[in-house]
Parts: C-alpha cells; structure tokens; sequence
C-alpha cells in the first residue's frame, strides 16, 4: 500500500531533501512519527527560529529548504521569518499542519484558517482539495520557491497522510521545470546606449546581484566604464565586492542624503535591486534633477517599485555580462576611491570598550570568504565601513528589519555550507528575539562564533527618541546574562570583560573557524553610547 505520507516522502527525495526544520505538534504527528532515517529532523524551539535556521541553510546552499509547522499556532508565530525569507529571497517550502479533514467544518480544536494567515509573503499557498493532490503539491512549492525566491506553504490536513494513493496514476506536477535563458536580448543594446551616451554613470547594486557569476560581470562592467559602485541601504546581501577599488559605500537611507549622494551623475544603472529603498520617510523628489535611471532584476515586483526610466527583467549575471561585452570602454576611467578605513585604536585602560573596536579586531583576523551574519543595529554602519564583504555571501542581514533572524540563520548557513566559517554579530537586545536557536545550533554541531555586543538596552531605539527630542520610556535590561543564557541551552559561551582579553581570545579562536563543530558565543560588554567620532 502506498499512501500519501510515501508519495510525499518520495517527493522530498526526488528533490534531494535529506532534512526538514521544524517544532513538533500534535497536527503534524502522522507526517512525522517513524519519519526515515534518510531524513532528519532538525529541530528548533521556536518557529521563529525554525524559519529562520532554514532560510539560512537555503541561502547556502541554493536549494529549498522544507520547514514543518504546527496549524495557526506555529504559522502565526514563524510569520515574521517568512516575511524575512521572502525579503531575503529564500526558498523553503513549508508544510503546515491542519485539523482532521473529516471535521473542519465543525472547527474543532487546533483547526486554523491558514491559507491567508501569513498575508502576501508567501510566493505560493495551496491546501489541496483531496488528500491524493498533497504530493503534487508539495512538488510544485518546491518549484515555486526556487523559482520566486520566497517560502511556498502547503496546508496539509493531519488525516491526509494516510489516504491510499495510487502511484500508477501519476502526479500533477513536473518532475522538473526549467526556466527558458534566451540571450538577454535588445535591452542590454539599449542599456549600452544609455550607458555610452552619460556623462557620469553611476551603479547601484543589491542582494539579487549576490553571486560569483553576478560579482564578475559587475566588475567587468565597472572596470570598462569607470563608474562607481554603491550597495543598496538596508541590503539582506552584498552585490558587489565592497573592497574593490571602485565601491563607494552604502546609500543613505533618506532622500536629502540620497539626493547629494547622487547628484552630479546623469545616469543610474540599478541590479538586483529596487530603486530606491528608503527607511524614514522625507518630504521632497527622491532623485536629484537630471538623473535617468534603469533597473536590472530577476524580480518582477523589484521592478514595478522602481522609480526607474526603464525597467529589465533578467538575470543579473547574464545580463551585466553581456552588457559589459556591449558597452564602450571610458577613455579616462573613474578615479579609484579608496576604502581603506582609518585606524581605530584600543580603547584606554578602564574605559568601556566600543562596538566598532570589536569590528577593528576582527578586521584584523578574519578570512575573506568569512560569512558575516549581521544584527546590531545600533552599529551597522561601522559594521559596513570596517568589515566590508569581500565574496559572495559574505555578509547576511535580515532585509525585513525585524529581529531575531541573524541567530538561528547564522546556524543555518554554516548548516548548509560547512566549507564556510560563519561569524554572527548580534546586539544582546537582537540575541534575545531568538536566544532559543543556541540550542539547536550546539544539538546540530554548527559551528558558528557568535559574538553579542552587550549594552544592556536597544540602543539604536534610545538614540532614535532623543532624536525626536524625547527620552525611552522603557527600561534598560542590564541584568539580563547572555553569556548564562548561553550556557543553559547548551552553547559553549565566555564572557570578555576587556580589550586585550577579546583579543587573546580572538587570536585563539578564528583559526579554527573553518573546522569547529560546536558553536562559541562570546558575550562581548561595550558602551551603549555611539562611537565618538574624530
């Protein structure tokens, strides 16, 4: 007898599925009890976390993750690390658990409207009219995901899964899909049009261009026609390779800085991105005066934000590749910008130590292929000026904004691609939305060094109210003991109390980055007031 739990099982392994990301509940028991042993259960203790470890494993390596969750309790809970993972363009295909079919219309307890629950984030939902259509439709999320960047949800009713099937009837669903890559076509003749025809272009570049193949084209492209290089603001990747003569740094966030920034330029050639992201909101034109703009993704919905003159959907790779192949070389290129940051000494005996010491020390030691994990909002752009990506996925951030992502992600991508050292900095407020994933982190044997900058408060929302000319109304959380927390669930953790103790211990642990099989969390105190400035 063949049921639908078997086709499902057969389905995952087609698609190479060796793992699935989850916290149990009772609605999904039937898929999980006496799960194979071909497929492991990796578990999390928060949905949040689930979600947010598969989007990091999918991001490395380049396939759907399958997360497991539990009706409305664990969808309503993950939401927001599914909002993150569409952002972030990461492909999972998320089983959801239901009520028994039998009764759902009584609405009997744990039975959830689910199919709009996480609003528009989702890429593809499905909870398939009869239980024999739940394996087509798990192989089309997988596609679905891969192909949209995003998690793609099948709810499946937990009576489901022991419906016989007849597996000589097939599925409704392609074993494979491959999607057409014609020549890019006479758009890259116009682009190369505009671009001959500036005076002073000027490239910006975002989380879609996060690829070798993408990273070469670009260079080529900038290295012909002498144009700097600028990253999208509030990037979830890197696009370019931020130590590469001609970047310029990260745009301003909003409109009066992103209007000087740009202005003097005739033309702005966008990939992989929108145009353009902001965060609060200014009144006035968005642009400066006399400036074009075309954008280049592989996103449909990147490209009908844009405040752009023309629009290209395609590969970014293939696209830049040929552009750069097209377009006249500059006989006077672009001077090179230098990015070499000024030094940043140690703080004195007995004064507190800074956040961006810490960025300075690890400069100092950690490899280029080094994957940066980034959630200290406070310091982020210290984080950017001195820790600056120097290869494909070298630098994750959650492109939602919300917190709670670059813990268990951090764990994930070193899941997915254990050739990578991975490195996670984390402000102790933004540890403590996913504290949780240190558990699985150390049970999975991800070697992730985590490194909490302590202030004992959200500093970043402090500095926004006195902004506003007010004061926070909350409290600080000094109290709170990350390195402990650590402790109790498992996590090998140390607590630095000084400079030249963080850097003994650096020294001591980075080498072994590419081969550690258990996570380090250093519980790192620094001032919670900004780094002063010369």
């Amino acid at each position: 007898m063949t049921t639908v739990r078997d086709a499902t099982l057969g389905v995952l392994r087609q698609c190479g599925v060796d793992r699935v990301f989850g916290n149990p509940g009772s609605t999904e028991i039937p898929f999980l009890a006496h799960l194979p042993d071909d497929l492991t259960f990796v578990l999390a203790l928060h949905e949040g976390s689930v979600v947010g470890m598969a989007t990091g494993y999918a991001l490395a390596t380049g396939a759907p993750a399958v997360v497991n969750l539990h009706t409305t309790a664990g969808l309503g809970n993950a939401v927001g690390a599914l909002a993150t993972a569409r952002v972030n363009r990461a492909p999972l295909v998320v089983l959801v658990g239901q009520q028994d079919r039998r009764h759902l219309a009584e609405e009997p307890f744990l039975a959830g409207r689910l199919d709009q629950l996480a609003g528009p984030y989702p890429v593809w939902v499905d909870q398939p009219v009869r239980a024999q259509d739940v394996p087509a439709a798990v192989r089309r999320a997988w596609h679905e995901a891969a192909l949209h960047g995003g998690p793609a949800i099948v709810v499946v009713p937990m009576d489901d899964w022991a419906v016989e099937i007849d597996p000589s009837l097939g599925l409704a669903a392609p074993v494979t899909v491959r999607q057409a890559a014609p020549a890019p076509g006479p758009a890259v003749d116009e682009v190369a049009g505009l671009l001959d025809a500036a005076t002073s272009p000027v490239l910006v570049v975002g989380a879609g261009a996060d690829d070798r193949a993408s990273w070469d084209a670009l260079v080529d492209l900038v290295d012909r026609i002498g144009a700097p290089v600028w990253q999208e603001a509030f990037g979830a990747r890197a696009g370019f390779p931020q130590d590469h003569p001609r970047f310029a740094g990260h745009l301003p966030v909003n409109r009066t800085r992103l209007r000087s920034v740009l202005a003097g330029h005739d033309l702005a050639l966008v990939v992989g991105t929108a145009a353009f992201r902001q965060y609060v909101y200014e009144p006035g034109p968005l642009l400066p005066d006399g400036l074009a703009v075309a954008v280049v993704s592989a996103d449909p919905a990147e490209l009908h934000r844009s405040h752009a003159d023309l629009a290209v959907r395609a590969d970014p790779a293939t696209f830049c590749a040929a552009l750069a192949g097209r377009v006249a070389a500059r006989d006077r290129p672009a001077p090179a910008r230098p990015v070499a940051p000024a030094p940043v000494p140690p703080p004195v005996t007995g004064e507190p130590m800074w956040a961006t010491q810490v960025f300075a020390a690890l400069a100092e030691r950690l490899p280029a292929d080094v994957v940066l994990v980034e959630e200290s909002p406070s310091s982020r752009p210290d984080l950017h000026r001195l820790l600056p990506a120097r290869a494909p996925r070298g630098f994750v951030s959650a492109a939602m904004g919300g917190l709670g992502f670059g813990l268990p992600a951090a764990a994930g991508l070193r899941l997915g691609d254990p050739s990578r050292p991975v490195v996670a900095l984390l402000g102790d407020g933004s540890s403590l939305y996913a504290i949780q994933g240190l558990w699985s982190a150390a049970r999975y044997g991800c070697g992730v060094l985590y490194i909490v900058l302590s202030n004992g408060r959200y500093a970043v929302m402090n500095q926004l109210t006195e902004r506003y000319g007010g004061t926070a109304p909350w409290p600080a959380f000094e109290e709170v003991d990350v390195h402990g927390l650590a402790r109790s669930l498992g996590c090998p953790s140390r607590r630095i109390r000084s400079h030249a103790e963080l850097v003994a211990v650096l020294d001591e642990v980075v080498p072994t980055l590419a081969d550690r099989t258990e996570p380090l969390l250093l519980d790192v105190p620094v001032s919670a007031e900004p780094y002063p400035k010369a």
